[in-house]
């Protein structure tokens, strides 16, 4: 084994244990980041958050910077774009016996591209938005921006790109907007927060675009001056940002803000509820793709950036600086919540379970791989993914954990949610308080 197949093996590795993301993992094992590489004079500079790495890679690519001539970081985007989020809901499909989780983390995850443009309205930047249901309108509006050295953003389904590798039954399940940057022999270049080329056939491009109806062919094209933002037109932008993040999490709905994460602690536990995580894995058919999700979906390793708390903690960070504000106990709070969103992953989807470990070992091979090789990782990402949901079917047909172990299981991960419930409100409700101080 090389040294180089020796290392790659040693982040994934450790992105499996920890649910880092490839950059943080591979921070580890070498003494400087990996380099950004420009293909078709992109620069492509990797990411968490997808909403919030796409904006800002194309802001970037744009020449908009902060103040002091540094391209807005992906924390401040996600910040001025308001932040962090909570949402739970899991799916009941009886007809194909089948179970699916949705978590969300973000501002208004509920709803495509909001906060996208909530960023470029708060940042003053123009913005030209295209959205048809004609296939031939929408390749030639993508085609000519592209043509014309425009990155544009782009939702297409995620099991229709192809390089996930995803299961046929996920396909329409939408997807999370990519960066499409450039076109070549055929294919077009997407950033989906790479380091290396990723490239896609145009035809199976346009026909991802097209299979979700609430966002069919939708198309940002970002429209900046290129410099330096005012410091102002900064500033007001953070406090707006900072003002939806309170907003939306001091909210009363149980679906879609923190109260959430007190509903799921509560159904993790409930037996008479027809919700309630006894009843609904009451054999324990499904359940460990449910477990999995928690998993992929609190950690970076999976394909959506994980729960975010610590991106926001970053964010707190700099707008401390750019609004002179203290922020320190906020931040603080909220790294404690993301070591809890770690454990509650960790006692999902135990990582000295074989079966488990082996499971979060695939997931993290397939994110490494397009993340770190682009198109070059391909037959990688498809072999291991091959394997992933060959060994979750089976582990979801035949449950791994008999009675005992369910409910033990679901009892720590309830009283883990209570406990990020109680930080992440007190957290926010300081966070009100600095504001308020501010003002």
């Amino acid at each position: 084994m090389t040294s180089d197949k020796r290392r790659k093996a040693r982040i994934r590795a450790r992105m499996a244990r920890t649910g880092e993301h490839y950059t943080t993992a591979r921070r580890h094992f070498l003494d400087t980041g990996p380099p950004a590489q420009r293909d078709l004079a992109y620069a492509l500079r990797s990411g968490q958050d997808p909403d919030a790495a796409a904006l800002a890679n194309a802001l970037a690519h744009h020449g908009v910077t902060d103040p002091d001539g540094n391209p807005l970081s992906e924390a401040l985007v996600f910040g001025v774009a308001g932040g962090l989020g909570a949402g739970y809901i899991l799916w009941e499909f009886h007809a194909h016996r089948s179970v699916t989780l949705t978590l969300g983390f973000s501002n208004q995850w509920q709803y495509f591209a909001r906060r996208i443009r909530a960023a470029l309205d708060r940042l003053g930047i123009a913005v030209d938005e295209h959205a048809t249901g004609g296939a031939k309108g929408a390749a030639q509006r993508l085609d000519a921006q592209i043509d014309a050295g425009r990155p544009v953003l782009i939702w297409p389904d995620r099991q229709l790109l192809g390089y996930w590798y995803l299961p046929q039954h996920l396909e329409g399940h939408g997807g999370h907007p990519v960066v499409a940057y450039g076109r070549r022999d055929g294919r077009f270049h997407i950033d989906d927060r790479t380091l290396a080329p990723l490239t896609i056939a145009e035809a199976d491009l346009h026909r991802a675009r097209a299979r979700v109806g609430s966002y069919k062919n939708l198309l940002l094209d970002p429209r900046p001056e290129p410099g330096p933002l005012e410091p102002e037109r900064l500033r007001g932008a953070v406090i707006a940002g900072i003002d939806d993040c309170i907003r939306q999490l001091s909210g009363a709905s149980a679906s879609f803000s923190l109260p959430a994460w007190r509903k799921w602690g509560r159904l993790l536990t409930d037996r008479r509820n027809a919700k309630g995580w006894p009843r609904v894995f009451d054999d324990g058919t499904s359940l460990v793709g449910a477990l999995m999700s928690v998993w992929e979906g609190t950690s970076q390793s999976g394909m959506t950036g994980g729960h975010l708390r610590d991106l926001y903690a970053d964010f707190l960070d700099e707008a401390a600086r750019v609004i002179d504000a203290d922020f320190d106990v906020v931040s603080t709070a909220l790294r404690a919540s993301a070591q809890r969103w770690a454990q509650l992953g960790d006692i999902a989807a135990d990582p000295d379970d074989p079966g488990f470990a082996r499971l979060r070992e695939l997931t993290a091979t397939i994110r490494e791989a397009i993340a770190a090789e682009g198109d070059t990782g391909r037959d990688e990402a498809a072999r291991a993914s091959a394997e992933l949901w060959r060994r979750r079917g089976a582990m979801d047909a035949d449950c791994p954990l008999d009675r005992d172990r369910r409910a033990d299981l679901f009892a720590r991960m309830g009283q883990t949610l209570h406990e990020i419930h109680d930080v992440e409100t007190g957290a926010i409700a300081d966070l009100a308080g600095a504001m308020d101080h501010l003002r």
